[in-house]
């Protein structure tokens, strides 16, 4: 009876040269990785503005970090301009998925919003207008927000969410909430949705803080216990300085895990004699 012979094994320079070969694939897969991470971050970081509008009695600051684990970067985005009737206009989001494809889409959707606030008549109507327009380009991404204008005659806040995070309010007296206010679906994902408007006026100075999940919500951290958080440490600067208050509040990020971007926008308003407290 024969037996048969076992195979030859490979020889060392095989082995060596079948590894150089796959060591070579995945540095170059990494590199290609990396490199449309860093054109994400490039992306987002030059769509969010310079600089924030402010006019006398409210200050308004913001911050973004990118995730420090994965890659999940380019979603999250915050804005600030001035309106044609001298009101101020402040919106942040955050798109579905990240890379490249949802920077580019978070930076439609910032200049979309741009462009249907300077003729809608209030925060609803402007985030309806949007998601109609985000629904007929069909691209197959999503984004919350929440947006939120600032008429300064009437020292009144008016605010609309897209199925977006709670916004958190603190008063210098020592009082905090959160605007957990009604809200709509996110944006393109149905035509024709209505996004019921809250407005608030402030007799107390004090500061109204809009966020991203990315600052409350982890994967062993549960968004509840992130709003609490925030609140808390809101409700402890409320009287500061409006960049102070921002990154308090993005400290909270640090529980998360990092596994997403974060942004946080700050307004920071002084007090008014003739308006009753937020509510």
């Amino acid at each position: 009876m024969l037996r048969r012979r076992p195979p030859r094994s490979a020889s060392a320079d095989d082995l060596l040269t079948t590894l150089g070969r796959l060591t070579a694939q995945a540095r170059e897969g990494a590199e290609k990785q990396r490199a449309r991470v860093e054109l994400a971050e490039a992306l987002q970081h030059e769509m969010l503005p310079a600089v924030l509008p402010g006019t006398p009695g409210l200050r308004a600051a913001a911050t973004y970090a990118p995730a420090r684990h994965g890659l999940d970067i380019g979603g999250d985005w915050y804005d600030g301009f001035t309106l044609p009737d001298g009101s101020l206009a402040f919106c942040i989001g955050d798109v579905q998925g990240h890379d490249v494809e949802a920077a580019a889409f978070m930076g439609q959707i910032r200049f979309g919003l741009r462009a249907v606030a300077g003729h809608a008549a209030d925060p609803g109507e402007v985030l309806s207008r949007a998601n109609d327009l985000l629904v007929s380009v069909d691209c197959g991404l999503f984004a919350t927000c929440t947006f939120v204008r600032f008429d300064p005659a009437a020292w009144e806040l008016s605010s609309a969410r897209a199925g977006h995070v709670p916004g958190i309010w603190a008063t210098t007296d020592g009082r905090s909430g959160l605007a957990d206010d009604p809200g709509g679906l996110p944006l393109g994902i149905v035509p024709g949705e209505r996004y019921p408007v809250t407005r608030r006026r402030f007799a107390t100075a004090g500061a109204f803080v809009l966020l991203t999940d990315g600052v409350v919500e982890g994967p062993s951290f549960p968004i509840e216990a992130g709003l609490t958080q925030v609140t808390r440490l809101v409700s402890a600067n409320a009287g500061g300085d409006p960049a102070t208050v921002a990154d308090a509040a993005m400290s909270v990020a640090e529980f998360t895990g990092h596994t997403d971007d974060s942004a946080v926008i700050v307004l920071r308003f002084d007090a008014t004699a003739t308006a009753p407290g937020p509510g």
